[in-house]
């Protein structure tokens, strides 16, 4: 993928219509600010599935950083706004994605003269690159407990590239550190490769995008336990049509190293 992404502005555009919390140093007008440009049209069915995960995740931030956690890491950050919306004195956010997309917003910031030490792009092909070694360039603190989200990513990642993300995330957990993922689900009992097919079959996005893992949930939990990490929360999306294929949906999910 050699241009910025497609998914990621149809969820930034999305997100845009709603009403959401902010910090009291933040910018709620910061997702419009970042879409300013955007030529999409994102179809309605989207918004009630985006709209539970941003809720999902933006509770766990302001969470987070109540709670005195001072590292946000956002795996697939796309053109989230999160480090403008919740900026918080001594907070820092950290930001991994394709170099593609992290390159385009590294442009929007700059031209909302967002570039400051409360946010760090960090350009990451989860399917080469070590996430630790990327964090620790970035400027992680491994020894400090982080926030750690992955919202709306590890469908678009192999199951192998999946374990390997969330197996680094936990290996830089400090205590006290937190994870916030959503999983995509299907129902018990059926070919997981064949979901895939069928549901990519309905996505005008997915050659160029496509969606890798559709899981059952036990099977996806697990993936989260083998990595590491301890399920502390759970929480189911709405299905986003009534004609949704295979019992898909997503699993919203809190779990601490």
């Amino acid at each position: 993928m050699n241009s910025p992404s497609v998914t990621s502005q149809a969820v930034a555009l999305t997100r845009m219509r709603l009403e959401r919390p902010h910090s009291i140093d933040g910018d709620p007008r910061a997702q419009a600010a970042l879409c300013a440009g955007m030529r999409l049209s994102p179809p309605a069915w989207l918004e009630p599935g985006i709209a539970a995960r941003t809720r999902f995740v933006d509770a766990a931030v302001m969470s987070a950083i109540d709670a005195g956690l001072r590292q946000v890491v956002i795996c697939g950050a796309g053109y989230d706004d999160r480090s403008l919306r919740f900026r918080t004195p001594g907070v820092r956010f950290i930001e991994l994605d394709h170099p593609a997309t992290e390159v385009d917003k590294a442009r929007l910031l700059i031209g909302l003269g967002a570039r400051e030490p409360g946010v760090t792009l960090a350009p990451a092909d989860f399917r080469a690159d070590d996430v630790a070694a990327v964090l620790d360039r970035a400027g992680h603190r491994a020894s400090e407990p982080s926030l750690f989200i992955c919202e709306g990513l590890l469908v678009y990642l192999d199951g192998g590239t999946c374990a390997r993300l969330l197996t680094a995330l936990a290996q830089c957990a400090a205590p006290g550190s937190i994870l916030a993922v959503t999983l995509a689900i299907h129902a018990d009992g059926l070919d997981s490769a064949e979901v895939v097919i069928a549901a990519n079959g309905r996505r005008r996005t997915s050659a160029a995008e496509p969606w890798q893992t559709i899981l059952p949930a036990a099977e996806h939990l697990a993936q989260l336990a083998d990595a590491g990490w301890l399920v502390t929360m759970q929480e189911w999306s709405p299905v986003p049509t009534a004609d949704v294929s295979h019992g898909r949906r997503s699993l919203l999910v809190m779990a601490r190293r």
